[in-house]
Parts: C-alpha cells; sequence; structure tokens
C-alpha cells in the first residue's frame, strides 16, 4: 500500500499537484483507541500534500530543494546515486562534535541495506541518551534531526539525488536531544540543564521552502519538576505531544491547536520507573520502555493518551529479564525495547485493549556487547532496524507473524553514531 501511494504521488510530481486548502484539523474530543487510529490516518492524508509541496519543485526541473527555496544547495560530493524518488531508507547520524551529519541507507525489499552517502547537517553533534533524535516524515520525504553541541535542528528533503539541507535552525533551547514531525510540523525537545533558560521545553516550527519556522506561541516549558527528558513524538493522530522524563518518572503531554502551537504541559507520574525511549502502536497506544523497575529489571508499560492530554496506564509495569530498556518500537501487535545494558532486543505482544506480554529476548548479532541503542520499524512493519553502538552497525530484522525476529542484514556506521530513523 505505502509503494503504491508513492508511486501515485511519483506520477503526480511529474504532471499537476493542485495547491490544497491548510487544514486545521478535526475538532477536539476524547476518541476510543479504534477511533483514533482512523483519525490519525486521515491526518496523515490531510497533511501530506504539504510535504509534497516542499519537493515539487525540485522535482519538476531535477534540482534541489535549496536552490528553489533560495538556500544554499547540498555541497560535496553526489553521493547517493540511485536514491528512488520515495525511498524506502534507514539514517543514523555520526553526531560528531567538529561537525554533524546523517548517514542513509538505502532499503531494499527485503529489508537490507545499502549505504546512500553521508550528509552534513550545519549543526554539531553532542550528548543525546535519548529517543528519536532522527525523525522521518510522511512519505519518507523530509528527515529532520537534532544537533546538540550546536542547539540547533536541521531538515532534509529526500530527493533522486539524495539528501538536500532545507535548513537549520536553532532549537528554541539548549541541549536538543529529540525531534518529532508531522506534515510541516516540527517539534524539538530541549533538554538543557537546570536553571538555564531554555532548558527542559519544546519548541515548534513550520517547515517549508526557505527553512524551519518559529511558530509563534508553541514554546512550552516542561512540567514542574520534570528531570531527564528523553523523547518527544505526536500521537497518531497528530492531536497530543507526549514527552517523557527518566528523572522524574514522568509524562507531560501538550495538547496541539489548530494554528500548531502547543498547549501547557499536562504531567502524569509513569506507571514504571525510568521511563525512556517510546512508540505508538496501530491502534494508538503509548508504549513506554521502562529502564529501571523497582524490581531491579527493565520492562515496558502500555498507556492511551485521550485528546485533551490525559493519561490512563494499561495495567502495571511488565518486566523484563533484562536490563536497561531504554528504546521502544512497535511493530503490527508487538513491541520490541532494545536493552542496552543487556546487548537484547525483548519482545511483547499488545493485546487489542493495549495490555502487554512478555514475548521473548534475541541477543543482538549473539554479543552481550554490542549495546543497541534507538530503534526504528519500516513503514510497513515488517523490518525493525536497531543501532548496535558497541559493535558501530545497524542491525535489521524481519518481524514475523508471531513477533519472532529473524536478522535480515547488517551495515557498518561510524563509531558514535546516535539515532536512527526508518520511513
Amino acid at each position: 500500500m505505502v509503494h503504491e501511494l508513492a508511486a501515485r504521488k511519483r506520477r503526480a510530481l511529474a504532471t499537476r499537484i493542485p495547491q490544497p486548502r491548510r487544514t486545521t484539523g478535526p475538532a477536539a474530543g476524547d476518541l476510543a483507541s479504534g477511533q483514533q487510529a482512523a483519525s490519525g490516518r486521515a491526518g496523515r492524508r490531510a497533511r501530506v500534500p504539504i510535504v509534497l509541496r516542499l519537493a515539487r519543485p525540485a522535482m519538476a526541473v531535477g534540482i534541489g530543494l535549496a536552490a528553489v527555496g533560495g538556500v544554499a544547495a547540498f555541497a560535496g560530493p553526489a553521493q547517493a546515486a540511485g536514491f528512488p524518488a520515495f525511498p524506502d531508507a534507514v539514517y543514523t547520524m555520526t553526531n560528531s562534535p567538529a561537525g554533524n551529519a546523517i548517514e542513509a541507507f538505502a532499503r531494499a525489499a527485503d529489508g537490507t541495506l545499502t549505504p546512500a552517502g553521508t550528509y552534513p547537517t550545519g549543526g554539531d553533534g553532542g550528548a543525546l541518551g535519548s529517543g528519536h533524535s532522527i525523525a522521518v516524515g510522511d512519505l519518507g520525504l523530509v528527515v529532520v534531526n537534532v544537533n546538540a553541541g550546536s542547539n540547533s535542528i536541521s531538515a532534509f528533503a529526500v530527493l533522486p539525488s539524495g539528501l538536500h539541507l532545507i535548513g537549520t535552525a536553532s532549537s528554541g533551547g539548549t541541549d536538543p536531544n529529540s525531534v518529532a514531525i508531522r506534515g510541516d510540523l516540527v517539534y524539538a525537545l530541549n533538554a538543557g540543564t537546570a536553571g538555564v533558560p531554555g532548558s527542559g521545553s519544546i519548541a515548534g516550527f513550520r517547515l517549508g521552502l526557505n527553512g524551519l519556522t518559529p511558530i509563534p506561541g508553541s514554546d512550552q516549558p516542561l512540567g514542574a519538576g520534570a528531570l531527564v527528558p528523553r523523547q518527544i513524538q505526536f500521537t497518531n493522530n497528530g492531536r497530543v505531544l507526549v514527552v517523557d522524563e527518566g528523572g522524574s518518572a514522568t509524562i507531560d503531554t501538550f495538547a496541539v491547536g489548530g494554528d500548531g502551537a502547543a498547549g501547557p504541559a499536562t504531567t502524569t507520574p509513569s506507571t514504571g520507573g525510568g521511563p525512556f525511549g517510546f512508540d505508538f502502536d496501530r491502534a494508538g497506544y503509548l508504549l513506554v520502555s521502562d529502564a529501571a523497575l523497582a524490581t531491579g529489571r527493565a520492562g515496558a508499560t502500555s498507556y492511551s493518551v485521550a485528546n485533551d492530554g490525559t493519561v490512563t496506564a494499561n495495567g502495571p509495569a511488565v518486566p523484563i529479564d533484562q536490563s536497561a530498556a531504554c528504546w521502544l518500537a512497535a511493530a503490527g501487535n508487538f513491541a520490541y525495547t532494545a536493552n542496552a545494558g543487556s546487548g537484547s532486543i525483548g519482545a511483547f505482544t499488545v493485546a487489542p485493549n493495549g495490555t502487554l506480554t512478555v514475548l521473548g529476548i534475541t541477543l543482538v548479532e549473539n554479543d552481550a556487547a554490542s549495546h543497541p541503542l534507538d530503534e526504528g520499524v519500516s513503514a510497513g512493519q515488517h523490518y525493525l532496524y536497531v543501532l548496535a553502538n558497541g559493535l558501530s552497525q545497524i542491525v535489521g530484522y524481519q518481524v514475523g507473524s508471531d513477533g519472532s525476529l529473524t536478522q535480515v542484514t547488517t551495515v557498518p556506521v561510524t563509531a558514535g553514531s546516535g539515532g536512527i530513523g526508518v520511513n
């Protein structure tokens, strides 16, 4: 389905795409999980044309987005020959303090990866310890990332020639460590340092041909007492932003208005200890990895998130016999935690009511020192990709109908790379 949609969009770019009317989103109100998923699909369809406008001028005349928008084009060798117009791809970043860069890998139909270029972000890498420091937009047309060492975020257009830098902008705070994208909305999480202006906050931007433009009124502090923020992400329907904080064991939610501006934080204590990474499954459940449960083990917890930001746990935290479950990705009826301390992936089934059950454990590359970090799942949710920091590799798995993982690919990455994004 994703490939068919991409093909239709590619044909449309060769002719004419009508300029859509900007959507402001449906009316507010709480929805059940199934309704949230349906609304999320509708919201994605509404905002996709806005993102397509970023690529249309460049695709039509065969030049970089930057040249059309008046931004300096990517300066460097064309290292991504063979990128399709709407590629299946996986991304990480070098996270070098001397100059951050995106490392791109084209993904074949069987899940295998091929290096497809390295692209400077215009910023510097820095300390992360977070989830979603890279995010991929609708149909894989846009990639955004944080530059923690220079307090900035960057956005790239994905074109047949590879990635082209749209722009780099101040993150609106200090030490950005996570980023979220939905349509033309981009939000940065600024982890910062206590007492420093701009620390512990979120900031919103509009993505356009001229780069990233701050959204008036979108800057919001995290909830009172928030410590060690880890990740930011939109709910499936785009009405709420979620941030979790491992140090204070809290979850903050921000309702997003029709103008794209986030409202003030609503804070909820997490059920599990040390919430770290999270993802939303297709039903809209918030699935959170718990790096430090009271039992001394790691685990995961499932929550429901209402459109007003109310967070409700779907049962207790579910422990797994592993340590440091720091990142989480959802695929179909399953959730997978990357257990950095044990070098493994923990698998959970997700029931129709959102409750979790431990399914099993997979040792990454059969090496307890693999130190898996961030994870990402392909659009069809058939492939899971893990950044094995201890081995300087990305390891890819096919997700079986029973939740089992079969390794299909391994590619080297720059030592010290951080974050992973999958379209």
